[in-house]
């Protein structure tokens, strides 16, 4: 890891001895390079056509070069020394031309070497503690106009304990695999007739709605305006807006009327092109617009996926103009709406980061400077922790990025707050002051939960598909004993359905065991089941996700109960 040095040059020797291993097995294998990444490494290769089931052979040769403990020796050379030892590797003969005289490096371990700027442990023997995890392929250095490489990632540790700890992280990550039970529970899927765009289910579709429904409730406590803008718009809006400038690359572009046109990455300037009819003067300020519009992202086939990483998304998006003396308080909201929404709703640790300008960027030094100092000294006075994130600010003003960790322990970036000086002067926004003078208005970019689609993915994989019950698709499902307890199981049904309570009856011929284990396999919080006894007295059985069951249950009560867990929306399945 990044934060570790001496497992840091574990890794590294870790991908020499891969890249040993291979030049053994497969002769004609050109290693390419081989860096640590986090939680591990990887080492591209050319001309290596292997399968996952060749891995375990890969590994036992490794598990030899290991146990001979070969020292890792740093060689100086000259150039020309170095093009002679790289002579039949093309790919690292383009690396060496890149490097000057005298900071040429190989390291030799046996009778292997590599091209290497160094930072390796003492000797292969060192390298006690791998796994490789899985193959990909990638481009050379990441163009599709250069040969396809086989790259194989693996990783290592100090210890077996750390490295069976993190393979079982890794196991417990992947029954948490939001692609994976988006499908079983039939949430969300992904096809290839739009790449990058998810398509959500009914069920989906709820969790989508409910999301967005909370966040419209906050709304409208806090005076939000809700818009509804277009999605294709004239390059011109663009070039205005720095866009064109400073992220043509992620957006889809075409023609119409022989003009180009572009898909909308984001919603602020269509609102800046609203804000003149909206605020006229400073008794409108401020004006929060929101927007819960599609965007769309040209982002590469390669880095997609599943919902983390979308070219189609919708943001719970909004901009606040408000005037520079009612900055302060506007961002002191946001940070207390973020805390309500992580800390108070879903109960999520945060991580703040502070991200500063970036090196590509619009307008004056001196405005990006007022708005780093405004942003710091709100998160100093509200005595926030935070991370410094240089250059990751938006280019058009810096921000502060909301990170939360899930039930993993893995660290999310969800919300953003970014404080822009630039746009309304490019749009030439102004309203009527005070003083009867004309004013530039300030604007925050803010979105709470983020993108939708991410969020969901996060939510998915943080409860394992076990939703709480005010996010749960299905809440409950009437299940009756025999085809006697038939029409009371209906009755049940129809009353929760009039209350608001999402159910579903199963009145197949199914054994009640078999009934309560599909339940379980849908993660549906309440599982209701009615026989003679049920159905004589007037009351319910109910069995809850984990296992609990309560008999001679009130209809009323549990009514009561659902829809007070709903209202104040507990976590409890």
């Amino acid at each position: 890891m990044k934060d570790n040095g001496e497992l840091e040059k574990l890794r590294h020797t870790a991908a020499h001895v891969l890249a040993h291993a291979i030049k053994e097995i497969y002769p004609e294998a050109l290693p390419t390079i081989g860096p640590t990444i986090e939680n591990g490494f990887y080492y591209d290769f050319y001309n290596l056509q292997i399968k996952e089931e060749d891995l375990p052979k890969i590994e036992a040769k490794m598990g030899e070069i290991v146990k001979a403990n070969y020292q890792l020796k740093r060689l100086e050379v000259s150039k020309k020394e170095a093009e002679a030892l790289v002579k039949t590797n093309r790919f690292k003969q383009e690396i060496l031309k890149e490097l000057e005289e005298g900071e040429i490096t190989f390291y030799k371990q046996g009778d292997f070497i590599d091209l290497c700027r160094g930072g390796h442990a003492e000797s292969t023997g060192k390298v006690k503690h791998f796994k490789l995890m899985k193959l990909a392929g990638a481009y050379w250095r990441g163009d599709s106009k250069n040969p396809m490489l086989t790259r194989i990632y693996g990783t290592a540790f100090k210890s077996e304990k750390d490295l069976k700890d993190y393979l079982k992280f890794l196991d417990e990550a992947e029954k948490r695999n939001h692609v994976v039970l988006g499908r079983k529970l039939s949430l969300f899927e992904f096809h290839e007739e739009s790449p990058g765009a998810p398509f959500f289910y009914p069920k989906g579709t709820i969790i989508f709605n409910e999301l967005v429904n909370f966040i419209r409730e906050e709304y409208k406590k806090r005076d939000y305006k809700e818009v509804v803008t277009p999605l294709l718009y004239d390059k011109s809006l663009w070039e205005t807006s720095g866009h064109w400038e400073h992220f043509k690359e992620s957006m889809f572009i075409f023609k119409v009327d022989n003009r180009d046109f572009a898909l909308k990455p984001m919603n602020c300037p269509s609102h800046c092109l609203m804000f003149s009819n909206l605020a006229k003067s400073y008794r409108d300020l401020p004006m929060r617009i929101a927007d819960f519009a599609p965007l769309h992202r040209n982002e590469l086939r390669g880095v997609l996926a599943g919902l983390t990483r979308v070219r189609k998304m919708s943001q719970d998006d909004s901009h606040i103009f408000a005037a520079e003396d009612q900055i302060e308080g506007e961002i002191d909201d946001l940070l207390d709406f973020v805390k309500l929404v992580y800390e108070k709703t879903f109960k999520m640790e945060t991580e703040i980061h502070f991200s500063t300008r970036p090196e590509s960027r619009m307008g004056d030094d001196k405005l990006w400077d007022e708005a780093e100092k405004i942003l710091e000294y709100i998160l100093k006075k509200k005595k926030m922790k935070y991370k410094i994130s240089s250059g990751e600010g938006a280019f058009y003003g810096p921000k502060v990025d909301i990170h939360v960790k899930d039930s993993l322990n893995r660290l999310q970036q969800v919300a953003t707050i970014q404080l822009d000086f630039q746009l309304p002067l490019r749009f030439n926004l102004q309203y009527d002051g005070k003083d009867g003078k004309k004013h530039v208005p300030i604007m925050i970019h803010r979105a709470i939960l983020g993108s939708l689609e991410r969020f969901i993915g996060i939510l998915t994989e943080h409860f394992e598909g076990k939703f709480p019950v005010w996010l749960n698709p299905v809440q409950a499902v009437v299940m009756n004993l025999t085809s006697d307890n038939l029409d009371y199981a209906k009755k049940v049904c129809k009353r929760l359905k009039e209350e608001g309570i999402r159910t579903d009856i199963d009145d197949s011929s199914e054994t009640i065991a078999k009934k309560v284990r599909n339940a379980q396999l849908q993660n549906i919080n309440y599982m209701i089941t009615v026989g003679d006894k049920e159905q004589q007295n007037s009351t319910l059985a109910v069995r809850t996700l984990d296992g609990k069951v309560k008999f001679g249950v009130k209809l009323d009560d549990f009514i009561e109960n659902v829809k007070e867990k709903i209202k104040t929306k507990s976590l409890q399945c």
